[in-house]
């Protein structure tokens, strides 16, 4: 009787094309790797059993024996598009220096610890935090080890390279467009205690101070996903609606947008939205939110060129890269509608 469930066969190895090719393995070594010591009819013959058995020549088992990995590790949140856009630019950025990425997610049930011992695991070479990071020591410790670069947030790690954009001037944008429309009451549905909600906060407080706005600083309680959005919608329903509200990301926005709508508060018509990242949720056609944008691609692309450069001995002197957002203007803001604030 035949089994119902056969094995996978084995991948050919660098032995199975010698012996098909009749040959030594030490001879095929010499072909795979293109250096001098076969005739040309050799190699033809050995290149031609090599594609014909599918033979892939295994390079990080070369590059791990030259003491090398060529891998550069990724810690990131799952369901985040904003990660998904920087990981997509790590990938291109990397790739174009010789490098290749390994993803390590962190989630509900995998701490950010986890996370870096996978990348610690797989010998990379350099890491690239996106997200929640480790603890401050381990974070240290980790960073003395090899190249670090935290993505999109502070760090308190003197050894680690950071790389953000600046929330002081992203959320100072927003705000100053919303008071530039006639808003006075503008509240912030802050992350909780996501990567770079404290700095948004602060940043919002600032910049309430700063344009004379009425009253403490409002803010709401939120978190990083639409369903917290959602909840602070109907905390500002219940407590009194400002005419504004920005928010701590995108996904927290669509949440907002959406139980407003549910409960029958027109956006932009009574309450102006703004969100923050300019990720891919915020362009679709259906709703158009007005955001801060961070470049994803643009972080992506000088954190790893900062890790290349430190992996290749070149001086870099400065340790935090701070980028500039831009607002971008979409269908979710527009003229207060109130005279009488």
């Amino acid at each position: 009787m035949s089994n119902p469930h056969p094995r996978r066969a084995r991948p050919p190895t660098l032995q199975d094309v010698a012996t098909r090719a009749g040959v030594s393995r030490a001879l095929v070594s010499i072909v795979i790797r293109g250096v001098p010591g076969a005739s040309e009819a050799t190699r033809q013959r050995v290149l031609g059993v090599a594609e014909e058995l599918g033979y892939r020549p295994d390079g990080r088992a070369r590059l791990l024996a030259a003491g090398r990995s060529k891998l550069i590790g990724v810690t990131l949140t799952l369901n985040n598009p904003f990660h998904s856009d920087v990981a997509e630019g790590i990938y291109a950025a990397a790739e174009s220096s010789g490098y290749q990425v390994v993803l390590s997610a962190v989630t509900g049930r995998r701490a950010p610890e986890r996370a870096v011992e996978t990348l610690l695991d797989y010998r990379c070479e350099a890491a690239i935090l996106l997200g929640p990071l480790v603890a401050r020591r381990a974070l240290q410790e980790l960073a003395e080890r090899l190249p670090v670069v935290v993505v999109g947030q502070p760090s308190s790690a003197p050894a680690a390279d950071v790389v953000r954009v600046s929330d002081a001037d992203g959320v100072g944008l927003a705000v100053e467009h919303l008071v530039g429309l006639g808003h006075r009451l503008i509240a912030h549905v802050d992350g909780g205690r996501s990567a770079g909600a404290a700095q948004r906060r602060a940043a919002f407080r600032a910049a309430h101070r700063r344009h004379g706005l009425p009253g403490p600083a409002r803010v709401i309680t939120g978190g990083p996903g639409e369903e917290d959005g959602a909840a602070a919608a109907r905390r500002l329903v219940d407590q009194g609606l400002p005419t504004a509200v920005l928010a701590y990301n995108d996904a927290c926005a669509v949440g907002l947008l959406d139980m407003l709508l549910r409960l029958g508060v027109p956006v932009p018509g009574r309450v102006s939205v703004v969100g923050y990242d300019d990720s891919p949720v915020a362009r679709l056609s259906y709703l158009r939110l007005t955001t801060v944008s961070q470049d994803g691609r643009q972080l992506a692309t000088v954190a790893v060129e900062r890790l290349v450069s430190r992996l290749s001995g070149s001086a870099v002197a400065q340790r935090q890269v701070l980028l500039r957002p831009a607002l971008v203007l979409r269908a979710t803001t527009e003229q207060c509608a109130s005279t009488q604030l």
